[in-house]
């Protein structure tokens, strides 16, 4: 199973970036897909979630600066990030769950300077 991670890099405040995920080894239309982050010392945090029927959740820091969505033909689950702050440089992780199969990708990092 793979999970890569791709799209971030430095940005400025107020700026955006797109974040993918290209999944392989897995049947992936089938899968919960999400993306986390993290930074140094700290676990992991939700950022957006979206189930195998297209329904999405976000943590509250993020509603309506980003966006989730999945692309089963692609078997690509991409991240969308607006008005990016200070606050939102992490690594962001891809994650496919499906029971009790949890799948982590490498996570790809964003930087954003104020």
């Amino acid at each position: 199973v793979q999970l890569q991670a791709s799209g971030g890099g430095l940005v400025q405040a107020g700026g955006s970036l797109r974040l993918s995920c290209a999944a392989s080894g897995i049947i992936f239309r089938i899968y919960n897909m999400a993306w986390y982050r993290q930074t140094p010392g700290n676990a992991r945090e939700l950022v957006a979630g979206i189930t195998s029927s297209g329904n999405t959740n976000y943590a509250d820091s993020v509603q309506g600066r980003f966006t989730i969505s999945r692309n089963n033909a692609e078997r690509t689950v991409n991240l969308q990030i607006n008005n990016l702050i200070p606050e939102d440089t992490a690594v962001y992780i891809c994650n496919g769950r499906l029971g009790k199969y949890d799948h982590w990708g490498q996570g790809t990092l964003v930087t954003v300077s104020s």
